[in-house]
């Protein structure tokens, strides 16, 4: 049987990343990673960006994305 609160957290969330967490501003389910596209479970979610607001699939990825963020601005 789904509940109300099913609906609510089915779909794409909306979160603010912050330096060592993140707020809710629309429930969902998932948030999608930046890099990769990837659905990421909100339970599963361990790397995010609060400078940039992007979430990733894992560490790798998440390093990844830093390096290419600081060649484009050539830091």
């Amino acid at each position: 049987m789904n509940t109300a609160f099913d609906d609510d957290f089915s779909g794409e969330a909306l979160l603010e990343y912050g330096d060592a967490d993140f707020m809710i501003l629309k429930p969902g389910g998932y948030v999608v990673c930046a890099v990769t596209a990837e659905q990421i479970p909100l339970n599963d979610l361990r790397y995010w960006s609060a400078e940039l607001q992007e979430a990733y699939r894992d560490a790798n990825t998440s390093v990844a994305r830093w390096l290419e963020v600081r060649k484009e601005t050539g830091q």
